[in-house]
């Protein structure tokens, strides 16, 4: 049976109690914001960090510490914020402890492997596999900032594997936080951002090695200007949520990174050899400019797939 709008909008207008699993970056900011808007009345926090929890609840991210199960006794909504690897493991768990009327999401970089290791749980249909995509390099609750999700895009994955109740649930979410919504494959997921997300990460990684690797360093950070500093900016992001996400997206990332390397060469080899090819290359590589100003037409708006999914 489908939820229709007028049934989540009663969901969502009585107390909504949301349990958020790592209040880091990603973790922090949502809370921020789902309590700002009115989403969420109470907010219990979950965190295998003691210094990390205790600060969430300093700073008023969360009303309460809690540990699993204990933390799932009242949530209508858990939302799994931690690197990919701990998703892995915890998700299972959650789907294990949560009432039937829970929704569970994640908010992981990488989802084939995530919805692999759920897909044939008893509560598949209370999870629906997310990834906002919008972040910084720095970590920690006190990283976590308002409006970090406004106007960014999340990606749903598998959305017909969700039960509609649940997915109703988050892409209300998402549209409380000013995002638009993209739904696509946890397959098709993986192998876009590895282009797009991880592969510029896995770049910075390299640029700051090789500028690192090189001698007299001290006189070319000197030097350093804002266009390096913001294209290495990336290379300050923590190993720990990084280097998961590399593993899980081995396949996708290897094949980015190749592309990559491919370009790489082609541009070095004109530099070299062609100069005409050289500013055909850095011409080319301007129609980026129109391309990210553009829209997307598989991109909808988030009110509009719920008034065509949910109200019938």
């Amino acid at each position: 049976m489908y939820l229709k709008t007028g049934d989540l909008d009663k969901r969502i207008d009585r107390k909504m109690n949301i349990t958020v699993i790592g209040l880091g970056l990603i973790g922090g900011s949502m809370a921020k914001d789902l309590r700002k808007s009115g989403f969420a009345t109470s907010i219990i926090g979950v965190d295998s960090n003691r210094k990390h929890a205790e600060k969430a609840k300093e700073i008023g991210l969360v009303d309460e510490i809690l540990t699993m199960p204990k933390a799932f006794e009242k949530a209508d909504l858990v939302i799994i914020a931690i690197p990919v690897d701990k998703i892995k493991v915890v998700l299972p768990q959650v789907l294990d402890q949560v009432s039937d009327s829970t929704t569970v999401t994640d908010m992981g970089s990488t989802k084939k492997e995530l919805c692999r290791v759920v897909e044939n749980h008893q509560k598949r249909r209370n999870y629906v596999a997310a990834h906002p995509m919008s972040g910084t390099e720095n970590s920690g609750p006190e990283a976590a900032l308002e409006g970090l999700f406004n106007n960014k895009i999340t990606i749903i994955c598998d959305h017909e594997k969700s039960g509609p109740q649940h997915l109703a649930l988050m892409e209300k979410m998402f549209q409380t936080l000013g995002m638009d919504i993209a739904y696509m494959s946890a397959d098709e997921q993986d192998h876009s951002t590895a282009f797009i997300s991880h592969l510029p990460h896995a770049a910075a990684y390299a640029l700051a090695n090789a500028v690192q690797d090189k001698e007299k360093r001290s006189i070319i950070f000197d030097l350093a200007s804002g266009g390096f500093r913001s294209t290495v900016r990336l290379a300050k992001s923590t190993p720990s949520m990084w280097g998961p996400i590399f593993q899980q997206n081995k396949g996708y990332v290897v094949e980015s990174l190749e592309v990559y390397i491919k370009h790489l060469n082609e541009f070095k080899d004109s530099i070299e050899q062609d100069e005409d090819r050289m500013y055909e290359l850095m011409k080319n590589a301007n129609n980026i400019r129109s391309i990210l100003g553009g829209d997307s037409p598989s991109l909808i708006k988030n009110e509009e797939k719920i008034i065509k999914f949910y109200t019938k």
